[in-house]
């Protein structure tokens, strides 16, 4: 069979192997694929991985011989379901890839907020600590985390293992979740209405999906109802949030601070009002990033398209 990856550069920049993939039959990689030559790249293909590159209705009705689309991700919007089950294609995901490195970033974003480590780290090399009379020296706030409470909306895998960091800390940690009675009774963790959370929070991470429900849930309301001393974590999907509304509530100091590793549209545009707003840490999409995660995203790939092969497909969407 043979098989294209449309974009492989992100899963691997060249510090992976695609051996294994390559096994599996006549294997074509390309780093990045324009829309304009989808269909061009996919003729002759059974089976086509991809991870940003769209499969629409128009694309896939030219593609007679695809049987097999493999996702690289966990969310598959990338990828027309309607129209994929009318041509009897098979489209699989890769959940849970991620946990640990996405739950990493989370703090590495409250920690940059809460010990100013690069800020300080700037003034040290500007020549301030060398020109200080005191053995040390700070010009912003520093914030211990044990005490404080930690809001998580969403209760999935890396929603419960931010909890677990968040309790180590010495946090106490609320969560919302769309189920809480999945959960049972639970002493780690406190399930609460999505706008107490927003209330009593000084921290608040999402990790919610994306949905027309979900779409700008941190908007100018919700936003205003924060503490001024609290901060907001997204590492899950940008359009979560009203950037807009977040941009002026930094501004006006309506909430301390925010730390993005997701945007609405990815890469941003230069006016993004978020690229000039007030103690905005924004990261470039790289909390799923790490070379563990890639290796775990590109073993579970290849083991996925093995098992269609094999006609025991896993992890299916449609």
């Amino acid at each position: 069979m043979k098989i294209v990856v449309l974009d492989g550069y992100t899963l691997n920049p060249g510090d992976l192997s695609w051996g294994a993939l390559q096994s599996l039959g006549e294997c074509v990689i390309y780093e990045r694929t324009p829309a304009a030559q989808v269909v061009e790249r996919c003729q002759g293909a059974g089976a086509v991985l991809t991870n940003k590159v769209v499969f629409s209705a128009e694309v896939l009705d030219q593609l007679p011989e695809l049987r097999y689309i493999g996702v690289t991700a966990t969310g598959y919007n990338v990828v027309a379901l309607e129209e994929v089950r009318r041509c009897g294609i098979t489209v699989t995901n890769v959940p849970g890839y991620s946990t640990a490195s996405v739950a990493q970033m989370v703090f590495a974003l409250v920690l940059e907020l809460t010990q100013q480590v690069g800020h300080h780290d700037h003034l040290v090399r500007q020549g301030r600590w060398s020109a200080s009379p005191d053995f040390c020296f700070w010009d912003r706030g520093l914030t211990e985390l044990d005490g404080r409470i930690m809001g998580v909306v969403g209760y999935g895998q890396i929603g419960r293992a931010v909890c677990r960091i968040a309790a180590a800390f010495g946090m106490e940690v609320l969560v919302h979740t769309a189920h809480p009675k999945k959960y049972g009774e639970r002493e780690d963790v406190t399930f609460v209405a999505l706008d107490a959370l927003f209330a009593r929070a000084d921290v608040i991470s999402l990790h919610c999906p994306l949905t027309p429900q979900t779409e700008r849930l941190v908007d100018e309301e919700r936003l205003a109802a924060m503490k001024k001393t609290a901060l907001l974590i997204n590492t899950g999907r940008g359009p979560l949030v009203d950037e807009v509304a977040l941009a002026t509530a930094l501004n006006r100091g309506d909430i301390a601070g925010a730390g993005l590793d997701v945007l609405s549209s990815e890469p941003p545009a230069t006016d993004n009002p978020l690229l000039a707003a007030k103690n905005c840490f924004i990261t470039p999409h790289i909390a799923w990033a790490t070379r563990e995660s890639r290796q775990r995203l590109l073993d579970i790939t290849v083991g996925n398209l093995a098992a269609f092969l094999r006609g025991e497909a896993v992890n299916i969407v449609s």
